[in-house]
């Protein structure tokens, strides 16, 4: 297999302007904060400073929270649901409009390679509004009921990974059902959803329907305690989400989770080696295993596993790491300075345990946070890198020999988001799927997700779903 030399392919910053610094959005415009403190985000792939923003205070998230109950009281859930549909469908059209610019500022802020911020974030993200769009007039169709009822407000926090997709996922169906939001993007990826800000103002959003208040922990903490806040949404780790689902227990508020996992992609003998091999590297390298769901435990069937892991090594020798904004490049910076410490210190463990260490010979920049793609080998049930999620571009691979024990080691996680199947016969998917613990089960591919499909885990994943008709109950009662 010849490794092409490829010709440097940067995608122009030119589209982007960024502020020096930006304040909260709330009520429709950019304010000063009240009680919040300045902080800076990076661009991970080369830690240059892109701009300040702010950690929004308590006073700062009240002041959201009361704009959103008045958007929402007086205006937007008395909107019929055709109306409401306008709104979602000209937000979709101008985020495909901005999609250059929001795939860019993407890139830069979180490290993702352009390539996938622009082929995959954006277009999914405008095809959520789009979506979520048609349902606005049909809620009464949608099996909740003759006539379902916003929450009300919609306090939302989402990740680092997949900032503007998640705020898609959160933003378009809580509107789409009447409901008003607060959201709390991710401190290290702020930018994209304060862009997303200025889009709501250009397609003329009344004030109050959408606020942002950028900040970490402390910020998330204040929207998803403060009283009035009807309905939590949060995507992100499981320790944050247990500690959420503590703060709402006992509480008039409805929460959906969406929380960390430990995939497992299995593979069959009679699987098609080559199609195999590319969905483990979609698996487990795409986005640099910065995904809840991916497939970061291989389970090969002893009889091919020395074929899949020979075409496997060659294949990640073909990767390439290196500038997120070479449309080149498969696989960019880590997101942060404490996430790659977090890679390393859990691969570290890996080896310390006995499993076998593996990574292409490749050259890392001088400068940012990277990690090549790696993967172990001698991995047993009872090692840190195959219980705990790294979140990083680390691949566990263990063997198997028969679907049950299979079955059994693909379930003996905490975790329950995703699975993947690889095999010709469509009688072992079926049986593989109903015996699989997870939320979401692939056959023969991987890390494919569609608006019209939900999305959720079971166990320590989480619980309720995100897309579909399934991902409006969230956001309704009857």
């Amino acid at each position: 297999m010849v490794k092409f030399e490829y010709a440097p392919a940067p995608e122009s910053t030119a589209v982007v302007d960024i502020a020096p610094s930006y304040g909260l959005f709330v009520d429709g415009a950019f304010v000063d904060p009240a009680d919040g403190e300045p902080f800076k985000t990076v661009n991970p792939a080369t830690e240059e400073v892109l701009c300040e923003v702010v950690a929004g205070g308590p006073a700062d998230v009240d002041r959201a929270v009361q704009a959103a109950r008045r958007a929402q009281d007086g205006v937007w859930s008395r909107l019929p649901g055709r109306e409401r549909g306008k709104y979602l469908f000209r937000i979709a059209r101008i985020m495909q409009e901005r999609a250059r610019e929001l795939a860019v500022l993407e890139t830069l802020d979180n490290g993702k390679p352009i390539r996938e911020s622009r082929d995959v974030d954006v277009p999914l993200a405008a095809a959520h509004f789009f979506y979520h769009a048609g349902w606005a007039d049909k809620l009464s169709y949608a099996g909740f009921g003759p006539d379902p009822k916003p929450y009300g407000v919609a306090g939302q926090v989402i990740p680092w990974n997949f900032p503007l997709l998640m705020l898609a996922w959160k933003v378009a169906p809580a509107l789409a059902c009447g409901n008003t939001v607060v959201l709390k993007p991710a401190e290290t990826t702020p930018l994209t959803a304060l862009l997303f800000a200025e889009i709501c103002q250009q397609a003329d959003l009344p004030p109050g329907v959408v606020n942002i208040v950028t900040g970490a922990g402390e910020t998330g903490r204040a929207l998803v305690e403060h009283d009035g806040v009807d309905k939590v949404a949060f995507t992100g780790s499981t320790e944050v989400g247990k500690a959420i689902a503590r703060s709402v227990a006992g509480t008039r508020k409805r929460a959906t989770l969406e929380l960390g996992g430990k995939a497992a992609n299995v593979v069959f003998e009679d699987a098609p080696i080559d199609q195999a091999v590319e969905g483990i590297v979609n698996g487990i390298f795409f986005n640099q295993g910065h995904v809840c769901c991916a497939g970061s435990r291989l389970l090969l069937q002893e009889s091919v596993a020395d074929e899949v892991l020979d075409s496997l090594k060659r294949r990640l020798g073909m990767l390439r790491v290196g500038d997120p904004l070479d449309k080149n490049t498969d696989v960019g910076a880590i997101n942060s300075a404490a996430q790659l410490a977090r890679i390393r210190e859990l691969s570290d463990i890996g080896e310390a345990e006995g499993a076998q260490r593996w990574s292409p010979a490749c050259e890392l920049p001088d400068r940012g946070y990277w990690f090549p793609p790696t993967l172990f080998t001698g991995v047993s049930q009872a090692h840190r890198i195959a219980r705990e999620e790294v979140f990083g571009p680390v691949l566990s691979v263990l063997t198997f020999r028969t679907p049950a024990e299979a079955v059994e080691k693909a379930n003996n996680t905490p975790y329950g988001l995703s699975a993947g199947v690889w095999t010709e016969k469509g009688s072992r998917i079926l049986w593989m799927a109903d015996k699989l613990k997870a939320g979401v089960v692939w056959a023969n591919t991987f890390n494919r997700f569609d608006p019209t499909s939900p999305f959720g885990g079971y166990k320590e994943s989480g619980w309720g779903r995100e897309g579909g008709r399934h991902g409006l109950e969230a956001y309704l009662h009857g």
